[in-house]
């Protein structure tokens, strides 16, 4: 008998879970186990951490200016032994790479890495497997809140709010409320919450771009402008420490709470006999998942269907057991962001192409066909 784990797997629409009605026509002996088709898990870990360092270290090579990757791997030894190694690179390989190129490859695996755990927790609390923070609105609200701080110069108790702030307050908003327009009139469905989720998204985008035109300062407007469509560019050092620690934190967080995730595939009744309060916990979540959300969104802007596509792709891999996927995902997701990133300050150089554009492009045929599939499903269903 199929675990719950097993069963949240195959409802969330796997490319790798079978058809059981086609499994079942099969011959017996030619019938494969989906368990017994993944890889490895120790195995999936080693193979993705050694693409996340890969994509580092590529992405601090590649760009306007070429680095050998030898002399890549030395600086960054260098800074990890110093005077172990005899610089003999030119001084401004050193400026290039740690005060350009690296602090804006980690962002971009932090936000990846994030990303992809926030997704991955929704998709159990509102066990839908479209859930992710953009198509729901979340990252709507987290700019809304953001850019309603940037352009009004509010403050709070006197001190200048940080957009940080405004936007998880955007964000834990936008979640509450399409969590409550998709619940109410009864049963939540796949897609009664797209729909309020995107229609929220609307809204809020409209109230965003409504603002920026009321904006007085052109410089500002522009920037805002370019940090909505998604971008790490122009990173500094100083940017990194607040979202690593909300990630690393709220990533500790969820894989304390991958067991109660995992009854929740089970069902809310189920759950709750389990002994799991099924309220205190999704509203736990809710506010753990709009922080790291409205985070992120304020120090790279809107980057969207990265949350969808890596957990759906990790499920593939290792199943729907949230001690593996969290891990995996974040893994993954790091290095699907480095890599897109890569992508979009060298496709079309010297121009750049804007990461949420990138990002958008890939997730939107997979968006469209899981939402076709997924529909497929409940008809079949009913």
């Amino acid at each position: 008998m199929r675990s719950s784990v097993d069963a949240f797997s195959e409802d969330t629409n796997q490319a790798v879970e079978s058809n059981p009605a086609a499994d079942s026509a099969r011959p017996a002996p030619e019938r494969v186990s989906p368990r017994e088709r993944r890889v490895s898990y120790p195995v999936v870990l080693v193979l993705l951490g050694a693409a996340l360092m890969v994509a580092v270290v590529v992405g601090l090579a590649v760009g306007s200016v070429s680095l050998p990757l030898t002399d890549v791997v030395a600086i960054l030894g260098q800074q990890v032994f110093p005077g172990w190694i005899d610089p003999g690179w030119p001084a401004t390989y050193d400026t290039i790479l740690l005060d350009v190129r690296l602090p804006r490859v980690l962002l971009a695996g932090i936000v990846g890495a994030g990303l992809s755990a926030v997704g991955t927790a929704l998709q159990a609390l509102v066990r839908n497997p479209l859930a992710d923070p953009f198509l729901l609105g979340i990252s709507s609200g987290a700019s809304l809140g953001a850019v309603t701080l940037l352009v009004t110069g509010a403050t709070v108790l006197g001190t200048l709010a940080t957009p940080m702030v405004a936007a998880f307050a955007g964000s834990m908003v936008t979640l509450a409320a399409v969590y409550a327009l998709a619940s109410s009139g009864g049963r939540m469905t796949t897609t009664r919450l797209v729909l309020a989720g995107v229609a929220l998204s609307y809204v809020l985008s409209a109230l965003t771009d409504l603002l920026l035109s009321t904006a007085s300062d052109p410089h500002l407007m522009a920037s805002i402008r370019f940090w909505r469509l998604g971008s790490v560019a122009g990173t500094e050092w100083r940017t990194l420490p607040i979202p690593a620690i909300v990630v690393l934190v709220g990533l500790a967080v969820l894989l304390w709470q991958s067991g109660s995730l995992n009854l929740l595939l089970a069902g809310e009744e189920s759950a709750g006999t389990l002994g799991l309060d099924v309220h205190r916990f999704r509203t736990g979540m809710f506010v753990l998942v709009s922080l790291m959300t409205g985070v992120m969104v304020a120090v790279s802007g809107a980057i969207g269907f990265v949350g969808l596509m890596v957990p759906h792709a990790v499920r593939m891999l290792v199943g729907a057991d949230h001690r593996r996927v969290l891990p995996t995902a974040t893994l993954l997701g790091a290095t699907f962001l480095i890599l897109a990133d890569l992508a979009a300050r060298t496709v079309a150089a010297p121009q750049e192409i804007q990461l949420g554009v990138l990002t958008a492009l890939c997730g939107g045929p997979f968006f469209v066909w899981l939402l076709r599939r997924q529909t497929r499903r409940e008809k079949t269903d009913r």
